[in-house]
């Protein structure tokens, strides 16, 4: 099988796989299981100071489920660590002793003051863990106390904690960023120029899930009340891709190691964020879903994937950042047609229902219900192919502009078919 061994800010571990800060990384026993189990590395749970953490006793999760009763979202309202400092330290040191071929990074959350990362740094760093993460991305319980997120916020606080951090320590500073911000090429930008050495991202996405409706309060509810909390899982991952691409193609912090996180569960996922530039990826909530042994998945899936591709790890990250383009330079002379495969069709008419009320009237329905394209409406949505229940039943076929389809007489043709010298085009004008 291809070679997965990871080399992130010189930190090696056997494959790219580590869990992400967060329950799962919160002990001694829980790590060693981790690494029986095959994963490359973890990020402890956040360290902090405080001594007054106190995390709730009743429910902490709130969920969202599919059909199916698959977990798609998990909300969050536990805090960092509640246990004591010294005894994470003790258990770091020894699972660090014992693992030494695994990667150790340690989470850190302390108030935005020097003396306090000037307190904390020399201790982690005497485990002899390989680097540190600072937790600018949790949404609540400690946002509220001036840290977190409300640090992740504000690039000025960003780049500042990061010099005093590179000050105080010769261990590889990761900044891990905040959803919870209208551009995350900020954030990024601020950690770059404040010497960091990598970003992750992202953190959890501030969210309420439900609300129960006989006793009107949010899920999870602590005796009858409710906070909002952080969002994880399968559902997240399409923001984390796109936050991923922007910091990798910015040119301004497109040189920063990039460890991706959201919701992340099968070696597919994976291989989609290190195409988008991350140098390795974290998991936890497939962890809490399935357990630690889905690391074996995650492997062999992405081993395969790169021996048939004929890939090495280095070939697949980035290979997709180039593709990742604003809308305006997307060629508007590419022409498609949906196509529907009367042979896997089951008539439930699912599509026809969707084009004809919401889209285009781009299908017709025979008497019988056969459903067939009209070419000449079809504007290519394809909202067909994803309200389809049958894989692969509808398609979208490329035609070339101002070619007949000679399956229906019909001229299909681009409405721009010129616009590559259109003069409304910034791209015509970029390239005279």
């Amino acid at each position: 099988m291809a070679d997965l061994s990871s080399d992130f800010l010189g930190v090696k571990s056997p494959n790219p796989f580590w869990l992400a800060s967060a329950p799962p990384t919160d002990k001694e026993y829980n790590v060693v299981r981790a690494f029986k189990a095959g994963w490359g590395g973890v990020v402890w749970k956040t360290l902090g100071l405080d001594p007054h953490v106190v995390n709730v006793n009743g429910p902490r999760y709130g969920a969202i489920w599919g059909a199916d009763r698959r977990l798609l979202g998990l909300n969050n309202i536990e805090l960092i660590t509640d246990r004591p400092l010294q005894k994470n330290l003790r258990e770091i040191k020894q699972v660090k002793r014992d693992w030494p071929d695994r990667a150790m990074i340690v989470s850190l959350m302390v108030p935005c003051d020097e003396e306090s990362w000037k307190s904390i740094l020399p201790m982690v760093e005497d485990t002899g863990a390989d680097g540190i993460e600072l937790n600018f991305g949790c949404p609540h319980g400690m946002s509220e106390r001036g840290m977190g997120s409300a640090v992740g916020q504000v690039p000025e606080y960003i780049e500042m904690v990061v010099r005093w951090c590179k000050a105080h320590t010769r261990m590889p500073v990761i900044v891990k960023l905040t959803p919870n911000i209208t551009d995350i090429r900020y954030p990024a930008r601020a950690a770059k120029v404040g010497g960091a050495d990598a970003v992750s991202l992202i953190n959890t996405i501030s969210s309420i899930t439900s609300i129960n409706l006989d006793t009107f309060s949010p899920e999870p509810s602590i005796d009858g009340k409710g906070s909002h909390g952080g969002y994880c899982g399968p559902a997240v991952k399409p923001i984390a891709l796109n936050m991923v691409a922007e910091i990798a193609r910015d040119p301004e912090a497109r040189d920063l190691p990039i460890s991706g996180i959201g919701g992340v569960t099968t070696w597919r996922d994976a291989a989609e964020f290190l195409a988008l530039g991350a140098g390795n990826v974290q998991v936890c909530t497939a962890a809490m879903t399935y357990g630690f042994r889905i690391v074996e998945e995650l492997v062999s899936g992405l081993g395969q994937y790169l021996d048939k591709s004929g890939q090495s790890l280095p070939d697949l990250i980035g290979r997709a950042v180039p593709n990742i383009t604003d809308w305006q330079y997307l060629n508007l002379n590419y022409v498609t047609k949906a196509r529907i495969n009367q042979d896997l069709c089951i008539k439930c008419g699912r599509c026809y229902a969707a084009c004809e009320d919401t889209s285009h009237q781009a299908i017709a329905m025979s008497g019988d219900r056969v459903f067939e394209v009209i070419d000449s409406e079809c504007v290519a949505c394809n909202l067909c192919v994803n309200v389809c229940p049958v894989e692969a039943c509808i398609t979208m076929e490329e035609l070339a502009a101002g070619r007949m389809d000679t399956r229906t007489g019909t001229l299909v043709d681009s409405a721009y078919a010129n616009w590559t010298t259109h003069p409304n085009n910034p791209a015509a004008h970029a390239v005279e």
